[in-house]
């Protein structure tokens, strides 16, 4: 098991909700983190909270040449590169009659095309490290949530480039793997217009009846698991579900 201090690792998503815990999990152990996101305030708000060991960087990760500055900015802070946390993504809903193409194309292109361009354009740094490529999934791929169709093909598609990519990049020492996030409040479907704080919540809490463990998750339970995957040196192609027990279906039947 490696150490994750001194670690240099680069979180995309990082303005917010797991990827700024994640940010924070990390740095406090003596990681030096880089972290992006599309609105600049936001993620350097996230880097002065978090203090030295972060770094900010504006990017969007749908753009190729963002991708390559936010690459070459996380490789000169860190030093190198010792993993990649691909957690940026976007949420879209709707019923099967109501989709909109272009918006099916846009989340593609976030939650899965560019995460797999950004990996490819990190291998050659990972590689020299031993490093590791971490993807978020998603319980929408172990529970079935109506009107989530978009949302939940982009998770699953993420949870089988995780393992084909392990079996890929095996061979140049870069190990790939996926923790599957449950019930954890985050912006995610605030910042998509689908909900308000207070519903968001409200959502949440209702899906923990469906758990054995009643409560929700933190951020920094999603980042310790994170972690363990970034640091265990014979672990690849593993899907770790992170969410109270939520996939175990439970039934009081």
């Amino acid at each position: 098991m490696r150490d994750i201090e001194g670690m240099s690792i680069l979180i995309t998503g990082g303005g917010s909700g797991l990827g700024a815990g994640s940010a924070k999990y990390f740095c406090d152990r003596g990681a030096q983190v880089t972290i992006c996101g599309r609105r600049k305030e936001k993620v350097a708000a996230v880097a002065a909270a978090i203090g030295p060991g972060c770094h900010a960087v504006q990017a969007d990760i749908t753009n190729e040449a963002d991708r390559r500055r936010l690459v070459a900015a996380a490789v000169e802070y860190g030093g190198g590169l010792d993993a990649l946390l691909n957690n940026a993504g976007n949420m879209y809903r709707g019923s099967l009659e109501e989709l909109d193409e272009q918006k099916l194309l846009d989340i593609f292109h976030t939650n899965v095309i560019s995460a797999m361009l950004l990996t490819g354009l990190c291998t050659g740094h990972l590689s020299e490290r031993k490093g590791a490529v971490i993807f978020m999934g998603s319980t929408h791929n172990r529970r079935a949530f109506p009107g989530a169709s978009a949302y939940a093909s982009t998770k699953g598609a993420v949870e089988t480039l995780a393992r084909v990519l392990a079996a890929e990049l095996g061979a140049k020492n870069i190990r790939v793997n996926c923790v599957v996030s449950g019930a954890v409040l985050t912006e995610i479907n605030q910042r998509s217009g689908f909900v308000t704080d207070a519903e968001a919540k409200e959502r949440l809490e209702a899906v923990v009846e469906m758990q054995p463990l009643k409560r929700l998750g933190t951020v920094e339970e999603i980042a310790e698991a994170i972690a363990y995957l970034i640091c265990s040196e014979w672990t690849t192609g593993a899907l770790i579900d992170v969410d109270g027990g939520l996939a175990l279906g439970l039934t009081h039947a």
